[in-house]
């Protein structure tokens, strides 16, 4: 299935997201990182999930449209990003959820010794929002991160990450723990050598169209920034 980007007079852009495919049951978009996907605790108002309810209701402050959550990504994560515009759409997305393949890259500190595999722990958080692997499978959640190292520099190594399963800051907690913390992660590892931003990009999601069934690549651009630290053909 062929995905069409929609024209979009300024006015009604979202802010925090290019929008990469709309139709009667989706809306794909390509977030920029430093956005919440949804609503937190700290910020109510300024996510994706507003920007785009303000899109789909085209300034008519009357209208209660409202998109429905698929999945999320962390603030500091960009990338693909799925919603739905109806509570059908969004219940066989997820009822299909483990056949959808989630592609990132991350950037990371060091060299792993083992170039490919599978990461598998339990994974619980605490009351400061902090996730940490456990061995208690009784009180975190099983999360497995499957990864192969793409590309090696002198200080840092770039991975390609089949997500299989989609835990809280699943990604970053594995990598962190194996001693390769992904680079400008303050909150697992460390911010050097990433600038500002957390190298993690959810680059594309091969899933089945909810109404279709057709099966749909969305790619979203690797950011230039990534390309500041390992120049590669993402």
């Amino acid at each position: 299935m062929k995905l069409h980007a929609p024209e979009i007079p300024k006015k009604y852009r979202p802010e925090g997201i290019d929008l990469i495919h709309e139709d009667l049951d989706l809306i794909i978009g390509n977030k920029a990182a430093g956005y919440l996907t949804v609503a937190a605790r700290w910020n109510r108002d300024k996510t994706i999930h507003s920007a785009l309810n303000e899109y789909i209701r085209k300034g008519n402050s009357r209208s209660k449209k409202s998109l429905f959550v698929v999945h999320r990504l962390d603030q500091a994560t960009s990338g693909v990003l799925i919603f739905a515009k109806s509570e059908e759409a969004q219940q066989a997305l997820k009822n299909n959820w483990g056949n959808t393949i989630k592609t990132y890259y991350a950037i990371v500190h060091g060299h792993l010794s083992k170039k490919s595999g599978i990461i598998e722990s339990y994974l619980e958080e605490d009351e400061d929002y902090f996730v940490k692997s456990t061995s208690d499978a009784n009180s975190g959640k099983l999360a497995k991160t499957q990864y192969k190292v793409v590309q090696e520099v002198e200080r840092y190594s770039l991975l390609k990450i089949n997500l299989l399963t989609g835990k809280k800051n699943q990604i970053r907690v594995h990598l962190s723990e194996q001693g390769h913390p992904i680079v400008g992660d303050s909150k697992y590892g460390n911010k050097s050598g990433g600038g500002k931003f957390l190298l993690l990009h959810s680059h594309a999601i091969e899933f089945d169209h909810p109404h279709s069934k057709k099966r749909i690549t969305a790619v979203a651009p690797v950011p230039e920034y990534f390309k500041k630290v390992i120049n590669f053909d993402y």
